[in-house]
C-alpha cells in the first residue's frame, strides 16, 4: 500500500502540474482571468467538448494543442503507472482470495472437496449437476487460480492444515470429500476433519485397497476406490449392460428427468409408523421405493406391504424431480444422505 500511495501522490503531482502550466499559460498569452484560464485547462485536458471560453489568438491554439497532448501523455502515465502496480505487486490476486473467502463464508450445509484433481473435479461437476454447493482446496496455486477464472468457489491451501479446513467452512459443512492422490494425505485429512467435526459425514478416497480399513479407523464414514468403481463397472457394462445403462440414467447426469435419490423420515413426518400400504407414496407422489435403510446400522431391506416406516429410516426411491419434491414435501425432509442445503 506505501507502493500505490506513492504512485498516487506522483500522478496527483503531475495532473496539478499540468493544470497550473495550462492555467498560467493561457493567463499569460490571452490575458483572462485565473478562474476562465482553469475552466479552459480542465476542459482542454478532459476533452469534455465545450466551446473555447474566448476567442483563442494563434499563439493560444498553438498552445493548446500542446496542452491536449501533455493531458493525454498524463493520462496514459498515471494509467500505466497504477496498473503496473496493481499488476506486479498481487493486489488484484488479494482481492481475488478476499472475494472468495466471502463467498465461502456464506455457504452453510455445503460440502468440501478437497483435492481438484481429476477425481475431485469429476466429483464438484457432479454436486453442481445436483445444484449441491460445495468448496473446492487446492494446493496448485495455478489449478486453483485457474478453476476460479471459470467459476468455481476454490480455497487455495493444504487441506492437512486445520486453518485450511477451517477456512473452508468445515464446522459448518454437511460433508467431505477427500480426493487427493496420495493415501497419506487423505488419512492425515480424515483425521484432522474429524476430530473437527464429529457429525461431519466424510467420504474418502482409497488409492490401494489396503488402506480401506485406516481410512475407517481415522473417522471416514464411507472409503472409495475410484478404480476398483471403475472396473465393475466396465465388468458390468459387459455382462449386464441394460443394468449398467440403466444405474448411468439414475445416478447421472443422462439428460433423462429419471433420479435415484435417499429421503430421511424425521421425527415429524406424516409417514412415521405407517406401513407401506397406509402411506401409499406410489399414488400420491408417483415415486418407486426401491429399498429401505433401517435401523442404527442402517442394514438395506427391500419393503413389502407390511413394513412399517420409523423415524429415522432412509427410502431409497426412484422418480422425477417433480415426483422426488412432491414427496419431499409429503416426508417433511430433504433429499440427500445428510440433508445437505441446496
Amino acid at each position: 500500500m506505501r507502493n500505490l500511495r506513492r504512485r498516487l501522490i506522483v500522478v496527483i503531482g503531475v495532473v496539478l502540474a499540468v493544470l497550473a502550466l495550462g492555467s498560467g499559460g493561457y493567463v499569460l498569452l490571452e490575458g483572462w482571468s485565473f478562474l476562465d484560464a482553469l475552466f479552459m485547462t480542465v476542459i482542454t485536458l478532459t476533452t469534455v467538448g465545450y466551446a473555447e471560453v474566448r476567442p483563442l489568438s494563434p499563439a493560444g491554439r498553438v498552445f493548446t494543442i500542446v496542452l491536449i497532448f501533455l493531458g493525454v501523455s498524463t493520462v496514459a502515465y498515471g494509467l500505466s503507472s497504477i496498473g503496473e502496480y496493481l499488476l506486479t505487486s498481487g493486489v488484484i490476486e488479494r482481492l481475488r482470495k478476499r472475494g472468495m473467502m466471502q463467498a465461502i463464508d456464506k455457504l452453510d450445509g455445503h460440502v468440501i472437496i478437497c483435492g481438484a484433481g481429476r477425481v475431485g473435479r469429476t466429483a464438484a461437476h457432479t454436486l453442481r449437476e445436483m445444484e449441491q454447493r460445495f468448496v473446492l482446496v487446492e494446493s496448485d496455486p495455478e489449478l486453483a487460480r485457474s478453476l476460479g477464472e471459470e467459476g468455481w468457489i476454490v480455497l487455495e491451501g493444504d487441506s492437512t492444515h486445520d486453518e485450511t479446513l477451517l477456512g473452508a467452512g468445515i464446522m459448518r459443512a454437511a460433508g467431505l470429500l477427500v480426493c487427493t492422490g496420495d493415501d497419506s494425505d487423505n488419512l492425515f485429512i480424515v483425521l484432522s476433519a474429524r476430530s473437527l467435526n464429529k457429525d461431519l459425514f466424510i467420504v474418502s478416497r482409497s488409492v490401494e485397497a489396503s488402506n480401506e480399513g485406516k481410512m475407517r479407523r481415522a473417522g471416514a464414514d464411507k472409503v472409495i476406490s475410484p478404480y476398483q468403481i471403475g472396473g465393475r463397472h466396465m465388468a458390468n457394462v459387459v455382462v449386464r449392460p441394460h443394468v449398467a445403462e440403466f444405474m448411468d440414467v439414475v445416478t447421472l447426469d443422462s439428460g433423462l428427468e429419471l433420479w435415484l435419490e435417499e429421503i430421511e423420515i424425521t421425527e415429524n413426518s406424516p409417514l412415521a409408523g405407517k406401513t407401506v400400504v397406509e402411506a401409499d407414496m406410489r399414488r400420491k407422489t408417483g415415486v418407486t421405493l426401491v429399498a429401505l435403510l433401517q435401523g442404527e446400522e442402517k442394514g438395506m431391506v427391500t419393503p413389502d406391504e407390511n413394513t412399517r416406516f420409523s423415524v429415522g429410516d432412509e427410502l431409497i426411491v426412484l422418480g422425477t424431480r417433480s415426483q422426488l419434491g412432491t414427496l419431499e414435501d409429503l416426508v417433511g425432509s430433504s433429499l440427500g444422505h445428510s440433508q445437505h442445503a441446496k
